[in-house]
């Protein structure tokens, strides 16, 4: 039987992953991050161990010590938590004084780095779950205006230009004005803050950064965005279709259609249309 490692992060996206390697018949091994990684995850491993942030040679030991030699980075890492929480190891001291610019990408692409130098190939994310991907079109009853669709055009160019930069994946927009750039507060923080200003037409753009390693940091949506986004009562959430993470649809979809709410998968041709489907 072979095996797979995880090292999970918070958020369903690991015990789902852990779930369906389990179904494809692989051993799961689990580093999970304490304060992070969701308990019940620990009921659906082979092997499981906690570790803090910043303990990069106690991962790599616990897989090592469990001849894992594939792995996932999975689940989400409060990013506030580097000014506070994190108590590296020596590896993981050592590592992080190499990364001069300590942005989502450099980071990630460091730890699997770090990783694969030790014989532990980092595999992508959606190995095993690939049906999770957004799909192409709208998604509820409503679909976007024409005035919708012209915001979810500039939202996409800003959100481009902000993935470029490594800062985020997601903008909020209304009457092609940005009201709110995601940085380190995440998605959900993002559309309060601009949501709480553009109300009843703010449009919530999600996508890709450029260059995207599917290995990690994929951008998704939950039912949480949806109650996020209901909260402030935007109006229209695009994302970009096959590039992000879906995860609780008919939850989604029913609570976005009892807000009123558009939810449509945009693909980007490679002359740079939008397709709604």
């Amino acid at each position: 039987m072979s095996k797979i490692g995880i090292v999970a992060g918070g958020g369903q996206f690991p015990l789902l992953f852990a779930q369906a390697a389990k179904e494809k018949g692989c051993q799961v091994v689990v580093a999970a991050h304490r304060g992070e990684t969701r308990p019940e995850l620990e009921g659906a491993a082979d092997r499981f161990c906690w570790v803090k942030l910043g303990q990069l040679g106690r991962i790599i030991k616990f897989f090592k010590d469990e001849a894992v030699t594939e792995a996932v980075l999975l689940g989400t890492i409060t990013k506030t938590r580097i000014f506070k929480d994190i108590l590296p190891d020596l590896k993981g001291l050592s590592l992080w004084n190499q990364i001069k610019i300590r942005q989502d990408d450099t980071i990630l692409r460091a730890v699997a780095g770090a990783l694969e130098e030790e014989g532990i190939r980092i595999l992508e994310s959606t190995c095993y779950l690939s049906h999770l991907l957004f799909p192409q079109g709208v998604l509820t009853r409503r679909s976007p205006s024409s005035g919708q669709k012209e915001d979810i055009n500039f939202g996409w160019k800003m959100a481009r230009a902000i993935g470029e930069l490594d800062i985020g994946q997601c903008v909020v927009v209304r009457d092609r004005t940005v009201l709110a750039v995601e940085a380190i507060e995440g998605t959900d923080a993002t559309i309060l803050r601009g949501g709480g200003l553009g109300r009843k037409d703010a449009v919530v753009v999600k996508v890709k950064k450029p260059g995207q390693d599917f290995r990690f940091d994929l951008p998704a949506i939950g039912a949480g965005t949806i109650s996020s986004m209901k909260q402030v009562g935007a109006s229209l959430l695009a994302v970009e279709a096959g590039q992000a993470l879906l995860f609780d649809r008919d939850e989604v979809i029913a609570a976005a259609n009892s807000a009123g709410i558009v939810v449509v998968g945009v693909e980007e041709s490679r002359a740079g249309e939008l397709h709604y489907r």
